[in-house]
């Protein structure tokens, strides 16, 4: 690859001195050589190798927004949802919207949501969730990654003032009961699909390609580096989700 940017005019590159535009000519590179999309996955995952290695794990998007497209095995399904714009604003509580978008943005479950408290669990550039509002009683923490979590805890905080997302007056299982009710009516059902949409989409922020649970190539048929960034993105979605084991990425990721 440092051969090819050579002859491509790219002069004087350290392994440091990786950019997205090294990677947008790489990638013209291998097209205009009709290199196989299978071939060049293999070297997508060389390059972010590198890019982890020098500390630019994020520079890299992924292989679909290349126009590099996996040989698909057949998917099984997923259990996503995505949160419908549409129904959210039907939603009369301001808190039940907040929590469903925390939901949707940070793979939260609804009680954590419901409970998150803006001013201690929002830490600048990831969350952390006290073990008291989670599932087994497991603190954990989530990345702050984008601008748009950035502004949607920003708008949590003015919401919730100092205390959780729960209205004056209301205690935890009234304000339950208030989002049983609002996501019904809106009918938004089945939130916990809105887990399944943050990981699949975060082991392809990850990762570079779909998983296989979305039509993305089956783990057993992954080698060599994308094998190991197969591993490490699933731990990384598994200890983002609140789960202490890698299998049970499974049940969202596929297998």
């Amino acid at each position: 690859m440092a051969d090819v940017l050579h002859e491509a005019g790219y002069r004087g590159l350290r392994a440091k001195g990786l950019r997205g535009k090294h990677v947008e000519a790489l990638v013209r590179h291998w097209r205009a050589a009709r290199v196989s999309d299978a071939t060049v996955m293999n070297r997508m995952a060389h390059l972010r190798w590198w890019a982890e290695r020098v500390g630019k794990a994020n520079l890299l998007k992924s292989n679909a927004e290349y126009g590099i497209r996996p040989r698909s095995h057949v998917s099984d399904g997923t259990k996503r949802r995505d949160l419908d714009s549409a129904k959210l604003a039907r939603v009369a509580d301001p808190h039940v919207r907040m929590a469903l978008r925390l939901q949707a943005a940070f793979g939260l479950r609804r009680e954590e949501a419901v409970k998150f408290t803006p001013a201690r669990d929002d830490r600048g550039d990831r969350i952390r969730l006290k073990g008291a509002t989670t599932k087994g009683g497991r603190p954990r923490e989530v990345p702050v990654l984008t601008d748009g979590q950035r502004k949607l805890l920003d708008e949590a905080r003015k919401l919730a003032g100092g205390g959780a997302l729960i209205p004056p007056g209301r205690n935890y299982a009234e304000q339950k009961k208030a989002y049983e009710d609002d996501t019904r009516q809106a009918g938004l059902h089945r939130n916990h699909g809105l887990r399944h949409a943050y990981a699949l989409d975060r082991y392809e922020s990850l990762t570079g390609w779909k998983a296989p649970a979305a039509g993305g190539p089956a783990s057993s048929g992954l080698t060599g580096a994308r094998r190991r960034i197969d591993r490490a993105a699933r731990l990384t979605v598994a200890a983002e989700l609140g789960h202490s084991r890698r299998e049970i990425s499974r049940t969202y990721l596929g297998a």
